[in-house]
């Protein structure tokens, strides 16, 4: 549930535009904390009318996603201005949808990433390797161990040379 009902908001934002008070005198006359919402709204009603007042619920295909991210790189938008020009909830969307975009590709804006996965599992998957290179690791890993017990004997051995030869200076 919003903070501000949407009538409300459209009197704030009549109140800025027709009587030509700022944001700041409307937020002292309406007693709203900061001023930068009356901004966003008097900015919204400008850009969309009522409508960029009403707070949106749409459910946003990967196609409009892509759009959206293109049109504000091609355009050189900031995600805010973005945000105002498609009248979207809030910034953090567009700058989400711009991660997975440039991370994951543009294809993965067209998969549904809300709620729990469906493939979930509490085992961790093993990524599958080439048969080659599997058996390069393992006699890599058999190699490592040969040269690490040979060396632990050879410090056992200079150890016990060391601990004689103490035994006669004494």
């Amino acid at each position: 549930m919003s903070k501000y009902s949407h009538e409300f908001k459209l009197e704030v934002v009549k109140y800025c535009i027709k009587g030509h008070h700022g944001d700041y005198n409307a937020a002292k006359h309406f007693n709203i904390p900061s001023r930068t919402v009356i901004n966003t709204w008097v900015r919204q009603y400008k850009e969309h009318g009522i409508e960029g007042l009403l707070k949106n619920k749409n459910r946003y295909d990967g196609k409009f996603k892509q759009h959206v991210v293109e049109y504000m790189h091609n355009n050189h938008l900031s995600l805010t201005e973005t945000c105002m020009k498609f009248n979207l909830g809030s910034p953090n969307i567009v700058g989400k949808w711009e991660r997975i975009y440039y991370e994951e590709g543009p294809q993965a804006l067209y998969e549904e990433r809300r709620g729990k996965r469906k493939n979930m599992s509490s085992k961790t998957r093993k990524k599958k390797m080439s048969e080659d290179t599997e058996k390069d690791l393992i006699e890599e890993v058999q190699y490592l161990r040969m040269e690490n017990a040979y060396l632990k004997k050879l410090n056992a051995l200079v150890q016990e040379r060391i601990k004689r030869e103490n035994k006669k200076k004494q």
